[in-house]
């Protein structure tokens, strides 16, 4: 950048994405302390959403889901399997594949997280019409599938 360049916060893109990010950043900290009560955190809902969601799944398939490595996910599970929320059971057909399953109790937690993160998410979105809800959730699908093709260092 340069001094005859505009600065960033000059430009409406960067504008909203800070706020986006800013969105982003107050809806995490918010659900996570409304999720401290059941003594989980962030990542072990998204993890609990989709076991729930995807019982059986494999470890490899849940990290990518969750666009994360399978080594962040292998550190994540011991926490979660030792508080009896989850268990990993070998595949039938491949017993070097682990499968992912919700336990009674990692049932009745992650309804009950959900039912929290689903509060603060109509919350956030109250002060949107249903039009406008559906816009800002196709504009983010567009955006994700732009970053998708996005490839590490290139430029615009």
């Amino acid at each position: 950048m340069n001094k005859n360049q505009a600065l960033p916060w000059d430009n409406p893109r960067f504008k909203n994405w800070i706020a986006v990010a800013r969105a982003s950043q107050m809806i995490h900290q918010k659900l996570a302390r409304a999720l401290a009560p059941l003594d989980i955190k962030v990542p072990h809902l998204d993890i609990l959403a989709n076991l729930y969601r995807f019982e059986g799944i494999s470890q490899q398939d849940l990290a990518h889901k969750l666009l994360v490595g399978r080594s962040n996910i292998s550190m994540l599970l011991p926490q979660i399997e030792k508080r009896g929320l989850i268990e990993r059971r070998k595949d039938d057909t491949d017993k070097r594949v682990l499968r992912l399953y919700l336990t009674d109790k990692g049932r009745d937690i992650t309804l009950r997280a959900l039912a929290i993160e689903l509060e603060l998410i109509e919350h956030s979105m109250s002060t949107t019409n249903t039009d406008e809800c559906n816009f800002v959730g196709e504009v983010m699908q567009r955006m994700i599938r732009q970053m998708e093709e996005w490839e590490d260092g290139q430029q615009t």
